[in-house]
């Protein structure tokens, strides 16, 4: 399969955003709560993010399959939303992205949040290198864990 990582810019926001939403909706389900920021967020808001934040997009044809964005603060990065759709999903795509991430930064610490019963993101960070540290916090009715992963010198 033929994929491409490229930084996004602020034209793909709405094909992002639609990505976001249609990726997001299983979990939604799962948890039973589609109050969930990511289903919530505005394309504004979105387009915002491009100031704040690094974005990538996965791409395959002329479409755009996958997508994570990350925000650096000192030697602390940020990894959020990383989206796959759903019939790309586990073709190693989120991998990539997550590989695009860890590259720009280099020897940083990397912290991202995740659903606590959401076992398959658990286990792609986990191969990943990340570790959860026990930090919960709620999110609608959804426990989210942190996981982390040092890169630091």
């Amino acid at each position: 399969m033929d994929i491409s990582i490229e930084r996004a810019a602020v034209e793909d926001a709405p094909e992002i955003l639609a990505l976001q939403k249609a990726a997001f909706r299983s979990e939604a389900e799962f948890y039973g709560d589609f109050s969930i920021e990511p289903l919530a967020q505005t394309r504004e808001s979105l387009v915002k993010q491009f100031s704040t934040h690094v974005i990538w997009k996965a791409v395959h044809g002329n479409r755009i399959v996958g997508s994570v964005r990350a925000r650096c603060e000192g030697d602390v990065v940020s990894v959020e939303k990383l989206v796959v759709a759903p019939e790309f999903q586990g073709r190693g795509i989120g991998t990539l992205l997550m590989r695009a991430v860890e590259s720009e930064f280099g020897d940083k610490t990397f912290v991202l949040w995740t659903g606590s019963r959401s076992k398959r993101n658990i286990g792609l960070y986990t191969k990943l290198g990340y570790a959860t540290t026990g930090e919960t916090r709620k999110q609608g009715n959804v426990t989210l864990i942190r996981l982390i992963k040092s890169r630091g010198r």
